[in-house]
């Protein structure tokens, strides 16, 4: 039987590394060991990424959310208990875009919010 080399499966796993590597600086985008290192390493980044834009778009929200709430004479925390105690139920994403687009249905939101405290 012939002796079968793993040329055809090498050769395929490295021009997937060099195609992901393909923008990278110097050695990194032509050399296969220090491109398969960079990609590597991209790879966890952009993982952890994924994880921290969550936390980041939530946090604008919450800056929004405080901003517009102090313009109504109200903290965060109490605008958002006074909601749960109204029974609005409404995510942060969406009252951040109300505290942008519309600041008079925001306003009628903090008024109801104050009076279920």
């Amino acid at each position: 039987m012939a002796r079968v080399k793993g040329a055809l499966a090498t050769r395929k796993r490295h021009k997937r590394v060099l195609k992901l590597a393909k923008g990278y600086r110097g050695a990194k985008s032509k050399c296969f060991r220090t491109a398969n290192q960079a990609v590597m390493k991209s790879l966890v980044y952009a993982y952890i990424g994924r994880k921290q834009k969550k936390r980041d778009f939530r946090r604008i929200w919450i800056t929004r959310i405080s901003a517009a709430a102090k313009m109504n004479d109200i903290n965060y925390s109490r605008f958002m208990n006074g909601l749960k105690r109204a029974g609005i139920d409404m995510n942060r994403k969406m009252l951040s875009e109300i505290a942008i687009s519309d600041p008079e249905g925001f306003a009628s939101l903090v008024e109801k919010a104050k009076a279920a405290l």
